[in-house]
């Protein structure tokens, strides 16, 4: 997994943070390629180019000091808008364009994008087609194994994918249907990855070093998509890269490396969003940290301004420091 490149992007290692609409900002992406992700996907955009101009689609934008190379996600189902879409994202900055043929969320659905396009095989091939003579940078994919679980047709979409010029396809171990329910199925990526010759990212349920290695062996998979696991554990990647390297496990970050990361977190989020927004979304990272202290978080949860925030956790933490010593 570690000779692992998109087009002429050679990638650090395989391991790559999922773009996660609400939550892989640009803080919470530096913080995992600080910590070990090959590469960081930023949160889906819509293709309606029409509607950037708001502040949410502002900060979804390509930026300057995205860690290099810049994946930007795009989303939506008329072939030209998508086109134009990722010229658009190249001509701010993109280096890699993803296109989201995986997400589930009905607000998506609705509007015939993301893994609503699995129905539509014509219609995934048309806008692939499409996006890849649009621009010179590579395209990527993300998809699922399926509509449903009697539709999985994960791999006829796979190769149309191949043959359509993508550069790197990520596979969701779930159907369209399942949502985040149930367990994850392997067997489709496994035969998607024997059947393709470029790149093929699996993902799924992927929350430890061993989930990782259990993964890579099983599909014979190029590199692993990592998302909800990341959430308050942006330490899993470089966990699962030392996992893969040396076979043996990284102590857990102490509860001073803890507060520093998160430190960095809240700053970047107040930062981007500033002192009445980023403590609001600073709320569900930290609950995330926190996950095994829900009074605590219920607690932090009525604080409204970074500096009660940064005061009520730093004593937490100092007080956490002052147990173990």
């Amino acid at each position: 997994m570690y000779g692992f490149a998109i087009g002429p992007h050679q990638l650090e290692n395989g391991l790559i943070l999922a773009p996660m609409a609400g939550i892989t900002d640009r803080p919470f992406r530096h913080l995992c390629r600080q910590l070990g992700a090959g590469l960081a996907v930023a949160e889906m955009l819509t293709s309606d180019t029409s509607l950037w101009h708001t502040q949410k689609s502002q900060r979804r934008l390509p930026h300057a000091d995205d860690g290099v190379p810049i994946s930007v996600q795009i989303a939506g189902s008329d072939p030209a808008q998508m086109a134009h879409a990722a010229q658009a994202n190249v001509a701010l900055g993109a280096q890699i364009i993803d296109i989201n043929m995986g997400c589930p969320a009905k607000k998506v659905l609705k509007k015939a994008a993301g893994s609503a396009l699995l129905r539509d095989p014509q219609l995934v091939k048309d806008i692939l087609t499409a996006v890849v003579a649009a621009v010179d940078v590579p395209v990527t994919l993300k998809i699922r194994t399926g509509w449903s679980t009697d539709q999985r047709n994960g791999l006829d979409i796979a190769n149309i994918a191949q043959e359509a010029g993508i550069k790197a396809l990520a596979v969701h171990g779930r159907t369209r249907a399942c949502g985040f329910k149930g367990a994850v199925e392997y067997d489709t990526i496994a035969a998607i990855k024997q059947t393709l010759d470029i790149p093929v990212i699996a993902n799924g349920d992927i929350n430890t070093a061993e989930d990782a290695a259990y993964i890579l062996a099983y599909t014979n998979a190029d590199g692993l998509m990592i998302g909800r696991g990341a959430q308050g554990n942006p330490w899993l990647f470089q966990q699962i890269h030392h996992h893969l390297q040396h076979g043996t496990h990284l102590k857990k970050p102490s509860n001073q490396i803890i507060w520093q990361v998160l430190q960095q977190h809240l700053y970047g989020l107040y930062d981007l969003y500033g002192e009445i927004m980023g403590p609001r979304i600073a709320r569900k990272h930290v609950g995330w940290y926190l996950k095994q202290e829900p009074a605590l978080r219920k607690q932090f949860n009525h604080l409204q301004d970074p500096l009660h925030q940064l005061d009520f956790l730093n004593h937490y933490f100092a007080s956490t420091e002052n147990q173990a010593a």
